[in-house]
């Protein structure tokens, strides 16, 4: 089987292939080619997988290319974990927000719809190349914003694009390690909203709700990171665990502040810590796996420090540092190639699921997986105050898309001033302003 990765010179590919290492069954990915844009980055990333898989028998074959059309042709699955405009693109996110007194995050505000904006022209063009290059192909996105950008590409690909996150995953785990749960894959997680932007209001165990027995106890629930990050009593407040991302919309103030007198924002943190990699790895004597791993365990350590900070959070539980996009990634290919059944949190079209938005709209929500894909499961309404974020940034989201088809720089502008993390049109629009000065990506919106 066939797997190609979009953005296979990206620092996180070796996550993905260390969880293919591990998969020894009939029916597993034996072939696993690259592509990038960046013949060193993709020359760097080749060498940390053949270390990576130094002494396993029958590790998956690795190839590379900058071809895109040379790299889709007969895949069976495409991971598509792009970054257009790179990192340095995400420091100047961060910059032009900032800038404005608003959030610059990747995903989240100003920053997501920036880079939602130079995104998804990129991500159709994918989505097009795949329908006629590999029609069968099964597309497993992870280019952020992930939930938008899977909406963008299943206009083109209808459900056979699926997009993944290791938030709901993470929040689910912490969630069942505290409450003593000792096979966390046998709860269910009651989870739904949007990628970033969603709520656990259950984790049933055998039946039984095992939530209200966390919310009722306050040395438990302020154990784990999203007590921390919350505080206790806004999360008995809500009456669910919210996922990390929310911390952006309810202590904006602080977190702007935070990540405003920060020696440097995440993203300039990244590009910095990540050009050094790079560089390392030009030496053909350095250890490739050794500085990989190094640079791995930095990267997820200092994860939303800022935020952490602000609440007073401390350093993350060494328990969470070990990612798991992977393992989604991994379980939904399985799944849908060999028929092996399972239930996962994915970013998939609401067909009927949420009634207040339509068919198309993609949500995030736990899903039923099979060798025809993944069906979202009938979910309780949310609550007013959940579903008035929901709406109103899935209506942001589809501003950006219409922006983004019609090249129009009004639009572009009405996507900004309706997020619900954007006070004024008018910083809305020195935003568009700042925005196409320093993204070369952005100048189709006129």
């Amino acid at each position: 089987m066939k797997l190609t990765i979009l953005g296979g010179g990206g620092f996180r590919v070796p996550l993905v292939y260390g969880a293919l290492l591990q998969d020894h069954a009939e029916g597993r990915v034996t072939h696993v080619v690259l592509h990038d844009l960046d013949p060193a980055r993709l020359s760097a990333v080749t060498r940390v997988l053949a270390e990576q898989a130094a002494g396993v028998p029958d590790a998956p074959e690795v190839s590379a290319t900058t071809d895109l059309d040379e790299a889709l042709r007969g895949a069976d699955f495409v991971f598509s974990a792009i970054r257009v405009g790179g990192l340095e693109g995400r420091a100047d996110d961060e910059r032009v927000a900032l800038a404005e007194g608003v959030l610059g995050q990747e995903t989240v505000g100003a920053g997501g719809i920036a880079y939602g904006l130079r995104t998804v022209p990129v991500a159709v063009d994918i989505a097009r190349r795949v329908a006629r290059l590999a029609p069968d192909a099964w597309v497993i996105n992870f280019t952020n914003p992930a939930g938008l950008v899977t909406e963008a590409m299943s206009r083109h690909l209808g459900n056979r694009v699926i997009g993944i996150c290791d938030s709901p995953v993470g929040l689910g785990r912490r969630i069942a390690r505290v409450l003593g749960v000792k096979n966390p894959g046998e709860a269910w997680i009651d989870y739904v909203g949007l990628n970033h932007l969603g709520w656990v209001r259950g984790l049933r165990v055998a039946g039984r709700d095992e939530l209200p027995r966390l919310l009722a106890d306050p040395d438990l629930l302020g154990s784990f990171e999203e007590g921390k990050l919350f505080g206790v009593d806004w999360l008995r407040s809500l009456g669910a665990i919210p996922n990390e991302y929310l911390h952006y919309y309810y202590f904006n103030r602080e977190a702007v502040r935070a990540y405003q007198q920060a020696e440097k924002t995440r993203g300039a943190f990244l590009h910095d810590q990540q050009a050094r990699f790079y560089a390392e790895m030009r030496n053909p004597d350095a250890p490739a796996w050794k500085v990989w791993d190094r640079t791995r365990a930095e990267r997820e350590a200092t994860y939303m420090a800022e935020n952490r900070e602000t609440a007073g959070a401390g350093e993350r539980d060494e328990d969470d540092l070990s990612g798991g996009y992977e393992k989604v990634a991994l379980a939904l290919m399985r799944a849908i190639a060999r028929d092996e059944r399972t239930t996962l949190i994915l970013n998939v079209r609401n067909q009927r699921t949420l009634s207040v938005l339509d068919t198309d709209a993609v949500i995030e929500v736990p899903c039923l997986v099979d060798a025809n894909g993944a069906h979202p499961v009938t979910v309780d309404p949310l609550p007013d105050h959940a579903t008035g974020l929901v709406c109103a940034v899935k209506a942001v989201e589809r501003e950006v898309l219409a922006a983004a088809d019609s090249g129009s720089r009004a639009t572009a502008v009405k996507a900004f001033a309706l997020h619900p993390l954007v006070d004024s049109v008018n910083v809305a629009r020195r935003l568009v302003e700042g925005y196409t000065e320093v993204h070369p990506g952005l100048a189709y919106l006129r």
